[in-house]
């Protein structure tokens, strides 16, 4: 399984690390400046919305880490860092907005066919950035000094985008009360789960700006699978979450009143449909655009418990049933993946091309957000690293646009 849990690894992508190069094309700078004309608009002052500006350019023009004094070698020099410091870490413009439009724009200009929910570890070498801790990381099985966020992202077969951030502070980081205040966390913020900060990065967006409506992609890895599937259904959106194989599950139909159904391990469940399994085939997410053929099958399911029915009734969306989904490459143990979603009337072929799509967000995390800097922030304020990530996002957007219109024929919508 790729490396999309909730506990993923530093290290992303599972082909050949690719060559850095340079994220922006000078070329490309009237899209800066469009972007960040719709982008920015909420922020209050000239000076600020210039700042702005210059801020994304450091980030897609800086060599190596995205620090303050490299993005100010390439807007100003020494001049510019101590203003651009205090845009960053100690201003008072909100993010939620400038992320509002960018993700509103980006739905016009490049439609998303789903919202991705992919956890980020960033590794530090200090105990003062915000939200910084000592944190098991399952999948590299080894205890690293780091922040967790996770990104929702705007992703398709051609194109993502980060459009949402949520921080992952622990109730060590909430219950200090010196480092809180140093860092001026807002006191509404509480500890929560590292699948509760997903659902409410997700929840926090959606109910708010105006989104189209489509549907959430998630690995919930070795998190409560079951809490997370629970969470995203009270969501009036479907849902395609990647699961570990000993979720407990009940076959849709078994049971009856006053007679509890049998619950069996989700990997149970899909061993015995081999002989559902049919092969579809499907293009990577490299550049190459390599074709691929996996065997899949599907049964319909019940998670253990009280019903759980969506907010609003979806086309497509029965009930509380859920499809469980199990994927393997021929040849392979069966399954090596399983999927629960409760777009129980999609075909399977199209479920796995939209499960694919956390392999898309991989690509663009490691060959653009990352070089852009969005890990890059060194502050230790809580807003500062929100307004760090957001114009990392901007800049992320305006590489991805340009490279995209030549790549992929992205276009703007009429």
């Amino acid at each position: 399984m790729s490396g999309l849990a909730l506990y993923p690894s530093t290290t992303q992508s599972s082909g050949p690390k690719p060559v850095p190069t340079p994220a922006f094309d000078p070329n490309h700078d009237v899209m800066l400046q469009e972007l960040c004309s719709v982008v920015l608009a909420s922020l209050p002052r000239a000076d600020q919305r210039r700042k702005g500006v210059q801020y994304v350019r450091g980030l897609l023009g800086a060599q190596g880490r995205k620090s303050i004094r490299n993005i100010a070698t390439v807007v100003g020099g020494a001049a510019a860092e101590q203003s651009l410091h205090h845009f960053v870490a100690s201003s008072t413009w909100d993010w939620g907005p400038v992320r509002q439009a960018l993700a509103q724009h980006l739905a016009r200009i490049a439609p998303p066919q789903a919202w991705v929910l992919r956890p980020t570890v960033i590794p530090k070498a200090g105990e003062h950035s915000v939200g910084v801790d000592r944190r098991f990381i399952p999948s590299l099985g080894q205890v690293l000094n780091a922040q967790q966020a996770i990104g929702v992202w705007a992703a398709s077969a051609e194109s993502s985008y980060p459009v949402n951030w949520r921080l992952h502070l622990s109730q060590a980081w909430l219950d200090d009360r010196p480092r809180r205040s140093q860092a001026s966390i807002p006191d509404g913020v509480d500890a929560e789960s590292l699948g509760d900060c997903a659902v409410e990065a997700f929840r926090g967006m959606t109910s708010r700006w105006g989104l189209p409506m489509r549907p959430v992609v998630a690995d919930a890895g070795d998190a409560d699978a079951g809490r997370i599937v629970r969470r995203l259904r009270a969501l009036p959106t479907p849902l395609l979450v990647r699961i570990n194989g000993n979720l407990p599950l009940a076959p849709a139909g078994a049971g009856g009143p006053g007679r509890p159904a049998e619950l069996r391990p989700a990997q149970q469940l899909m061993g015995a449909a081999r002989d559902l399994r049919r092969p579809v085939v499907w293009s990577d997410h490299t550049s190459a655009g390599t074709p691929r053929t996996s065997l899949v099958a599907g049964v319909k399911v019940r998670l253990p418990g009280p019903p759980v029915r969506p907010a609003i009734p979806v086309r497509g969306i029965r009930g509380d049933e859920l499809l469980l989904l199990g994927v393997s490459a021929p040849g392979r143990r069966w399954p090596t993946e399983l999927w629960l979603t409760d777009l129980v009337e999609v075909q399977p072929a199209a479920l796995l091309r939209l499960g694919r799509l956390l392999d898309r967000v991989d690509r663009d995390f490691t060959e653009i957000a990352d070089q852009v800097g969005v890990r890059d922030f060194a502050g230790r304020s809580f807003s500062g690293w929100h307004r760090h990530v957001t114009l990392a996002s901007t800049a992320h957007a305006v590489a991805m646009l340009g490279r995209g219109a030549g790549e992929s024929g992205l276009r703007y919508a009429s």
